[in-house]
């Protein structure tokens, strides 16, 4: 299996060169150049294996230069002992033909964790095979749960040094608490002062300044990223569909003949959902993949149009790992349906870059409104959602699980399809968010800080909270700096100890 850029399908590189650099030298994202699939008998097969299982088989058809040693040793060095039991994506099944694929049950309480455990056993071993000796650089920008997660999975790794920049008023205090306060002796965090896409913008323009490459590689450095741009952290997302429909399948509330599932996916960065669809392509049985967006719906308009428009004010929602206005993942979803065309994706980036909107072809178009649907909601209908949820099944969602049961909801009432199963991810612990979530379920809100409101919601719902964030009351703040989205480079000089290289200091002052 090889990987192609989705901005130069002349490009070739196998999956550890992929993982390694993180992103394709001309600013494209590694793709594999043929999708695998998955036929009925093996998922059959895939039904009876336990999750470590299905997921070193899932990742056996993309990863083709990792010997199977190789990735049953990464697996299980990412998952053993670390979710809270062996089924580490539980699926609950809630009111009729809903389904809940919970993802927060490993040590930062977020989906991200289900990748992000994994990607650096997938990136020691990456590094290992490419034999170039180097000490690799993650670089993240986060908009509140990847950042906590790519610390907690790189923390202390040999041969790593991982950077996380976050929005300073765009991450919920326990999110911002669980990055602060990040042990481990390779780690750095930083606050900016703007939004999550000014974050991943200024993230992108360092990973792509060959000046920058320059520096690091003379400290014998190399960046490579945690962000879902990188393929060793998308492909770990696609398991744990195929785990829920094969738990579905031993359950008996699906059939083995291929019954049809719709997938409803809270997102921004568009990262899960298209997971989602490499699973589809891979011969999971989906009917509709359906994106559930805040009010930052730049994914939902897109979708619905074919326009993909970031000239819009800049929401702050309850949701906030879903504040976001440049869908990074959607690159790849562009080349697959334009056939692999790396200039028509160039010209929509280019035209991205510049004006900030692009419009695909209706071949591009028709194929969009046969796989997916798309809507949004407000934070209102989020805390509705949160509340009808509780009262009606006693199940308790935090703020983006609430968006994807809103936007299903919609779709249900718009299209009548309730009969067909539908998975609905949740990403997050409730405990996450906990004060818009106790705002929904109880009538007044008592405490006064944040770990009060925990243990208040606690008492209210009757449900444990989870010791990861229990266990944050009272942990040291290590990390205080804020800067600028035009600071960051310099930051990034700051954290990695060459802020006084002469030629750092000139990138640095070029930039002032």
């Amino acid at each position: 299996m090889l990987y192609t850029s989705t901005r130069n399908n002349n490009v070739r590189v196998e999956s550890a060169s992929a993982i390694a650099r993180g992103i394709s030298a001309d600013g494209g994202l590694y793709v594999s150049t043929e999708i695998p699939r998955i036929s009925t008998e093996e998922f059959e097969a895939i039904a009876v294996m336990t999750y470590n299982e299905r997921a070193a088989y899932v990742l056996s058809k993309f990863l083709t230069d990792f010997t199977a040693e190789e990735l049953s040793k990464c697996v299980a060095d990412a998952y053993t002992g670390k979710f809270g039991g062996e089924n580490i994506a539980p699926i609950e099944s809630v009111n009729n033909s809903k389904y809940v694929l919970e993802l927060w049950h490993g040590p930062t309480c977020a989906f991200k964790d289900m990748a992000l455990q994994l990607l650096p056993h997938l990136l020691k071993t990456s590094v290992r095979k490419i034999s170039d000796g180097r000490e690799i650089v993650i670089l993240v920008a986060t908009s509140g749960d990847t950042g906590k997660a790519a610390l907690e999975g790189f923390k202390d790794v040999d041969g790593t040094k991982i950077i996380v920049f976050y929005p300073e008023d765009g991450v919920s205090n326990i999110q911002k608490l669980q990055m602060v306060t990040q042990e481990g002796g390779n780690v750095g965090v930083c606050a900016v002062k703007g939004n999550f896409d000014d974050c991943q913008t200024g993230v992108k323009k360092i990973f792509t300044d060959p000046a920058i490459a320059e520096v690091l590689s003379e400290n014998n450095m190399a960046f490579s990223s945690a962000n879902s741009i990188n393929w060793g952290r998308l492909a770990p997302q696609i398991v744990y569909y195929i785990s829920a429909y094969a738990d579905m399948m031993n359950n008996g509330e699906i059939d083995y003949d291929g019954e049809k599932v719709n997938i409803v996916v809270p997102t921004g960065n568009f990262g899960n959902i298209l997971a989602a669809y490499y699973a589809k392509l891979m011969g999971l049985p989906v009917g509709k993949l359906i994106c559930a967006s805040n009010e930052n719906n730049v994914l939902t308009d897109f979708i619905n149009t074919g326009v993909y428009d970031r000239n819009r004010a800049f929401r702050t929602t309850m949701s906030p790992s879903m504040d976001i206005l440049i869908s990074s993942n959607l690159e790849r979803l562009l080349f697959h349906l334009s056939g692999g065309d790396s200039e028509r994706v160039s010209r929509w980036m280019h035209e991205l870059s510049t004006t900030g909107r692009y419009e695909v072809d209706d071949d591009v178009k028709q194929q969009l409104s046969e796989m997916f649907c798309a809507d949004f909601c407000n934070d209102e209908s989020t805390q509705a959602a949160i509340r009808e949820e509780y009262q009606s099944d006693g199940y308790l969602i935090d703020t983006h699980t609430a968006v994807a049961f809103s936007v299903y909801d919609k779709y249900v009432a718009a299209t009548g399809d309730a009969g067909t199963p539908a998975i609905i991810v949740s990403t997050a612990s409730p405990y996450k968010f906990s004060e818009s979530v106790l705002g929904a379920v109880s009538e007044e809100i008592l405490a006064d800080n944040e770990f009060d409101i925990i243990n208040e919601l606690s008492v209210v719902s009757g449900t444990p909270i989870p010791a990861p964030l229990l266990n944050l009351r009272g942990k040291e703040v290590r990390f205080g700096d804020v800067c600028t989205a035009k600071d960051m480079k310099a930051q990034v000089f700051k954290m990695l100890g060459v802020e006084n290289n002469p030629k750092t200091r000139e990138l640095v002052y070029a930039n002032a």
